[in-house]
């Protein structure tokens, strides 16, 4: 017995030009299950939605349409998250070093502190 895969959602274009491929003929029922790796049920549901003119051109627009929203509206709160952050920087006191007068890299850091005489390398 196989295992089930993980849950996957198919795009509207996809399952419009399967569709169109299965009923062209281009495309078998049998071959579109081995080669996309889908069920029988499956592509029998989407022949049945593109029979009755679920499937179609402007439905598919409308989902990439609100695929591309949500992506925006992701990067929007990305950005805002970001420009938070940037001004909580800005405003934080940047720390000196022993005598004030220090500048610290935040590569490299603050210069090294001389060794007493006693040290070995």
């Amino acid at each position: 017995m196989t295992t089930r895969g993980p849950y996957r959602r198919h795009s509207t274009p996809f399952k419009l030009q399967l569709c169109q491929d299965i009923r062209a003929g281009v495309l078998g029922r049998r071959d579109a299950q081995r080669s996309h790796n889908l069920s029988a049920n499956l592509i029998q549901l989407w022949l049945a939605q593109f029979d009755r003119g679920e499937l179609n051109d402007e439905e598919a627009e409308a989902s990439v349409i609100a695929e591309y929203e949500a992506r925006i509206a992701a990067l929007e709160r990305k950005v805002g998250q970001l420009t938070m952050e940037l001004d909580i920087a800005k405003k934080t006191p940047r720390s000196l070093g022993a005598n004030g007068s220090e500048r610290s890299f935040v590569i490299s850091g603050p210069g090294a502190a001389p060794s007493d005489e006693g040290a070995k390398p």
